[in-house]
């Protein structure tokens, strides 16, 4: 986890958005990951996008896992997903995550609508805590990592975890090929 200096999450929801804050009070005790495995570290805010990230704090791309909000229309409804994607990949939203969504058409969510509907902050938007109705679609080679660095919901902190637990997430779908090799 490269030079993160990690914690249990639970000890620091200061560093979490209050969804994310939630989601891990509610942790259920019988997950396949116990919440004690759910670490966090402050982080340069200016240092939240991947790249930055990983350099700064010597993280290899294969541990760093994105999570992107995608939207789609079917019959006047729009419906959101979120990919979960290590980043040397890409989500197929025109392909997979379309089929999945049931929509003629799936592109990424506008960053306005994605900050206010996940209540996270853009560059931090995480899978822990989403909309209960959004399936959280989790590409097979995040849960294949033993751990991997995600958002919190804020820029200033990331959240460190065993990829399987995306995998356990409510609403959470293990897709194989969900994304490409970027």
């Amino acid at each position: 986890m490269g030079t993160l200096k990690t914690e249990p999450a639970r000890a620091r929801l200061d560093l979490l958005a209050p969804p994310v804050a939630a989601a891990l009070q509610e942790w259920p005790a019988g997950a396949p990951v116990d919440v004690d495995d759910v670490l966090v570290a402050p982080i340069d805010a200016d240092l939240a996008d991947t790249a930055a990230f990983c350099e700064a704090y010597q993280v290899g791309l294969e541990e760093s896992a994105n999570c992107v909000v995608v939207a789609g229309k079917r019959g006047g409804e729009t419906r959101y997903a979120a990919c979960v994607v290590l980043a040397t990949t890409r989500a197929d939203v025109n392909g997979v995550v379309r089929k999945l969504l049931d929509v003629r058409k799936a592109s990424f969510a506008p960053m306005a609508e994605a900050v206010e509907l996940s209540g996270m902050e853009y560059g931090g938007i995480t899978p822990i805590g989403l909309p209960a109705d959004w399936p959280v679609l989790v590409d097979s080679r995040v849960i294949a990592t033993p751990h991997v660095i995600i958002g919190s919901g804020v820029r200033h902190s990331k959240i460190a975890l065993p990829g399987p637990a995306l995998g356990a997430l409510p609403g959470a779908r293990v897709v194989e090929d969900l994304a490409k090799p970027a």
